[in-house]
This record gives C-alpha cells, sequence and structure tokens, in this order.
C-alpha cells in the first residue's frame, strides 16, 4: 500500500489517478490530501486531478519525471540506490577551492556518467567541491537550468535521479564535495503547475512566477522549498547548496527564510555527522547574509561576491560598461579595498542603481572564507553578448597574474569549467523550450536585456539554437596544447601553494594589506611573511618589498631578486617569501 499525498488547501476534491485508475482523496488537516493505493511498486504512474478539471497534473513534490515536466509522475524510491560513501566525512568550505560546471556542456555526451570520467581532473588540479548548475526537471533538452519547474525531480537530460547519486557517490569516492545550485526565487515559464493545486505564488519577478513566502497559507509554501533543500542534503549526499539570487526572495516574516533553512540545515548537520554548507547568492551587500545567527545575522556559510569579481574583471580587462562603470572608475585603488573589505560598495553610492548601496564588513568578526570569489562564473560569461570567456580578452600573462590575486586572496576561490587551461570555446545562452512562443519571448528578451546592459548592436547568438549549446561544450584536447597547457600547470602550482602555505588560507581580511602603484599597474598584496607581486603593465618594473626576499614561490616569468628587491616583467607575478 502506498501513501500518495498533495498540498491543495482551497480545493473541494482532488483525486489521483495511478496507473491509469483513479482514487479518491481525503482531506486531512493543513490543507493536505491523501489516499492510500495499492499500485506497483516503485515506476508506477500517477498524476493528479484538482476539483473537477479533467487535466491530470505531475506531482508538485514529484521526485522522478522520465517522460517530462508535462507527462505523469513516477513514484522513485529514494532508499534503493547502493552508496558506497559511507566513510566519506564531507568538506568545510572554508579552505576548499571550488569548481562551477554545467553537466550539459561539461563533456560532449553531457551526462552525469561522462562528467564522472572527468573527475579525476578537477583532484588532479587540487579542487576540494565541484558546483554543479541545478540539475531539477525543465522542460526541453538544453537550458542552464534556472528555468527548472520540478524542484524535487532530476532531469533525464543529464541521466535522471540515479544518474546524480552515481555522480555524487564518484565524487565523494574521490574526496571531493558536491555543491549544488538551486533555485527558490522563481520557476520557470513552462511547466509550473503549482497554482493550480495552492496559494504557491505571489507575483513574480523578472524571471517567472515567484513563491509565497509571507501570505496566507505560506507555511507549506515555506516547507516546499525548504523540505526540497533537505531533500538534496539528505537523499542526495550533497554537501551544500548555491542558493540562487536571494535577494529576489520577497520574505516580510519575522524570520527569514533563509534563517529558516539554516535552522534545519544545522539540525540535519548535526544527524548526518558531516559539513552542510549553504552558499548565497546575493547582490545587497548586507553582511547580516553571511553573519552568524548568533550574531544576527541569517547564518549563511557564504555568499558570492560579485563585487570582487566586478573589481578584478574591470582593471584585467579596461571594461567599464553597465555595472562595471563603479569599478572601472575605482580602478586599482578600488580592487585594493575589496581585497580587504569584501565589497566596494558599503553605504556608497551605486552609479548603475542610482542610489546608495550596501552595508561594510565587520572585518574582525567576518572571515574572507565566507566571501566566494572569481575571475568567472557561469554568469559573468554567459550574461555577455556572445558569451566570450576571459581568454578573448587577456593574454596569457594578464590570465596568469588575474588567477595569482584570486588563489592568494583571503576568499574562496571558486573555478569556472575550462577555466583553468583558458578554455578558448564560449558559454553562451542556451535553452530550448517545445513552445515556439516562449521560444521567441527568450530570444526578443535576451536581446533586449543585452541592450540594457551597454552591448549596443553586437550580435546575439539564438539562445534556441542547438549550434548555441554545442558551442559552448567545453573541448577537453585544448588543455594538451599551448598555451593551454602552460596555464593549466599554472594554475596547479597556484592551488597547491595556497593550501602548502597557512597565510595564503587565512581568513582574516584585517591581516591584508594591498600597495598599488596605478601609472605602473602593480598591486603587492601582503600575506603574512609572503609578498604577492603582479605587474600589470606592459613594462618591467623594479620594486622593493623593504625586507629580504629569502625565496620565490612561484614566478609566471623569469624574475630576478636582490635582498629586497624583485625585478617584475611586464604582465606577470611573483609569489615571494621575505626574511622573518
Amino acid at each position: 500500500m502506498a501513501d500518495y499525498a498533495v498540498w491543495a488547501p482551497e480545493k473541494d476534491k482532488v483525486r489521483v489517478l495511478v496507473d491509469g485508475e483513479t482514487y479518491a482523496m481525503r482531506r486531512e488537516t493543513g490543507g493536505w490530501w491523501r489516499a492510500d493505493v495499492e499500485d506497483n511498486g516503485p515506476g508506477s504512474a500517477y498524476a493528479f486531478l484538482v476539483d473537477d478539471d479533467p487535466t491530470p497534473l505531475p506531482d508538485p513534490r514529484s521526485t522522478w519525471q522520465p517522460n517530462g515536466v508535462h507527462s505523469a509522475s513516477r513514484r522513485y524510491d529514494q532508499n534503493s540506490f547502493w552508496w558506497t560513501d559511507q566513510a566519506w566525512t564531507g568538506r568545510t568550505l572554508a579552505g576548499s577551492v571550488l569548481y562551477e560546471c554545467h553537466i550539459g556542456t561539461f563533456t560532449d555526451e553531457g551526462t552525469f556518467d561522462s562528467a564522472i570520467e572527468k573527475l579525476d581532473h578537477l583532484v588532479a588540479l587540487g579542487i576540494d567541491m565541484v558546483e554543479v548548475l541545478p540539475v531539477n526537471a525543465v522542460d526541453g533538452p538544453r537550458n542552464w537550468g534556472y528555468d527548472g519547474v520540478g524542484w524535487y525531480a532530476v532531469t533525464e537530460n543529464y541521466g535522471g535521479p540515479d544518474g546524480f547519486k552515481r555522480f555524487v557517490d564518484a565524487a565523494h569516492a574521490r574526496g571531493l564535495g558536491v555543491v549544488l545550485d538551486v533555485v527558490y526565487n522563481h520557476l520557470g515559464p513552462s511547466g509550473a503547475y503549482l497554482d493550480r493545486f495552492g496559494p504557491y505564488f505571489a507575483g513574480s519577478n523578472i524571471w517567472g512566477p515567484s513563491l509565497n513566502l509571507d501570505g496566507p497559507w505560506s507555511d507549506e509554501v515555506r516547507r516546499f522549498a525548504i523540505d526540497n533543500a533537505l531533500m538534496w542534503l539528505r537523499d542526495f549526499h550533497v554537501d551544500g547548496l548555491r542558493i540562487d539570487a536571494v535577494h529576489a526572495l520577497r520574505d516580510t516574516r519575522a524570520q527569514h527564510v533563509l534563517e529558516q533553512l539554516a535552522v534545519e540545515v544545522a539540525a540535519l548537520e548535526a544527524h548526518v555527522g558531516r559539513p552542510l554548507s549553504l552558499v548565497a547568492e546575493s547582490d545587497l551587500n548586507d553582511p547580516k547574509m553571511i553573519t552568524a545567527r548568533e550574531g544576527g545575522g541569517l547564518g549563511m556559510t557564504a555568499q558570492w561576491t560579485d563585487d570582487i569579481h566586478h573589481c578584478l574583471h574591470s582593471v584585467l580587462t579596461g571594461e567599464g560598461q553597465g555595472y562595471y562603470s563603479d569599478f572601472a572608475e575605482a580602478d586599482l585603488a578600488g580592487l585594493a579595498h575589496v581585497l580587504t573589505r569584501g565589497f566596494l560598495h558599503e553605504g556608497t553610492w551605486s552609479s548603475f542603481r542610482k542610489r546608495t548601496h550596501g552595508a561594510p564588513v565587520d572585518t574582525a568578526r567576518i572571515p574572507g572564507h565566507r566571501f566566494v570569489t572569481y575571475l568567472q562564473n557561469h554568469d559573468q560569461i554567459g550574461n555577455r553578448a556572445t558569451g566570450d570567456r576571459l581568454t578573448q580578452l587577456l593574454s596569457p600573462g594578464i590570465l596568469a597574474c588575474g588567477a595569482a590575486i584570486l588563489f592568494t586572496s583571503p576568499f574562496t576561490p571558486m573555478l569556472f569549467m575550462g577555466e583553468e587551461w583558458g578554455a578558448r570555446t564560449p558559454w553562451q545562452f542556451f535553452s530550448y523550450f517545445p513552445d515556439e512562443g516562449l521560444r521567441e519571448a527568450v530570444r526578443k528578451g535576451r536581446t533586449a536585456e543585452f541592450a540594457e546592459h551597454g552591448w549596443g548592436d553586437v550580435e546575439v547568438p539564438d539562445p534556441n539554437a542547438e549550434s548555441t549549446f554545442l558551442d559552448s561544450k567545453l573541448d577537453w584536447t585544448e588543455h594538451e596544447q599551448e598555451p593551454h597547457a602552460t596555464l593549466l600547470a599554472m594554475h596547479k602550482e597556484l592551488i597547491a601553494i595556497r593550501k602548502a602555505w597557512p597565510e595564503l588560507s587565512d581568513p582574516w581580511l584585517d591581516e591584508v594589506a594591498v600597495d598599488v602603484h596605478p601609472e605602473a599597474r602593480t598591486l603587492v598584496i601582503h600575506r603574512g611573511r609572503l609578498r604577492v607581486l603582479v605587474n600589470l603593465g606592459p613594462e618591467e618594473v623594479a620594486l622593493d618589498l623593504g625586507a629580504t626576499v629569502t625565496r620565490i614561490l612561484l614566478a609566471s616569468e623569469p624574475t630576478a631578486s636582490e635582498q629586497s628587491d624583485i625585478t617584475l616583467p611586464g604582465e606577470s607575478f611573483a609569489i615571494a617569501v621575505l626574511a622573518e
């Protein structure tokens, strides 16, 4: 006997259709409906009939949608998978190096099983945790993942729920943690049937319908999101969640849904006996996001930090259009600021927003490892008009300089797939909805968005074209060729040095100092007795470090040192050890 349940608090009648037979459901407390049905076990097809609507609807909490988001759900047994990671004790975010990847474009096959074959590459690189873009069920054969509507189901495009479990199990066998990207701020435009059951939605945002987190009946809606998060951590053994665009979660209740999530994840963490991380993507520049609950914060483990990216990007590329304008104006002084403060906008004027923005970070209380930072990520590449990577914009020398700043920073560094070898394949925006009207709306919407962000008349690849998707797949033969092989070796050495020298993983921002010379385009970053010297200019420079250099740990170009002086070639970096 199987228990079928669905939440539909304001409906007069709900029935469940199981393997072609219809069964009445009984109303229970809290708006739930239930029925006990003798079915055919796991794999049984089922759907719900609400009131007198003859349309069978998939289960909002369905964990298996093998025939697509519009079709009947299938029963799935979470306990049937044979896990081999019993000895896995987890990974803390602090001290880790992250690697962001999209399963569909990570390999030619675009599946979990083919991604497993590349995990040894990540181990050799020095990665600690793989951050996987959303894997939940979406309408259509290809998508970034942020248009998901079956939040509890793993897309069949990549291999379904068992495929994802095989991926996590294989990662753990290699000592790699897995962070999963989840989206709770909206649902995709096709297959979002939640409102047919109950008051799940409360208006919409620029991406789609948003959840009712604080209105009537919002208790169960919050449970819908939180139970989903707990499912990934518990049933799929993932080690953390990256929560998309939390600034779009509209919640006026006394306890924000993120704090409620932090409370429940802490309880689950104690039960499973391994660290579980919550990483917020937030553009609020609000330190409360990553302040512990005991200190009056929301208790997120970390947050993505675009201010650091924007400063790095503007300094390295010289771009200053759109939201880069303030960062380009701040230049090297702005980069020095974020390397010691985390945020550029900390209660200061934001010309892009046309208002003051953010609040200062208490660097004595908030460690730098709570800021996940990057030179590139899926947004910062894919939301460029042509999806071009830094490889198309910068010389190998400047790419190496950017990597040196990233991996010697007090933050939690993250790479985007292929960045380690300077991949030349673009990563463009792609999707494909079966509905022609939706495809046209996506095409027009992306063009308008790029124009708004200052891209002018650049020709935007058609997001619906299969070629846009295929062009975005990594070319795994590149890293064996030059200059890619040298850049890959450089990344391996930088990560190894970061892990070998505690000064570089020290997260306390008030221990970091940065000297800049705007005219010469140089930075000297102080990390304990280490100095990270970066010459972004084209000409050789001589730098006096004020203390004897005892050792050069790594240099991207031949570098001469004598006593306290180092001569650094153009577009190069060096990491030096000073006498104590």
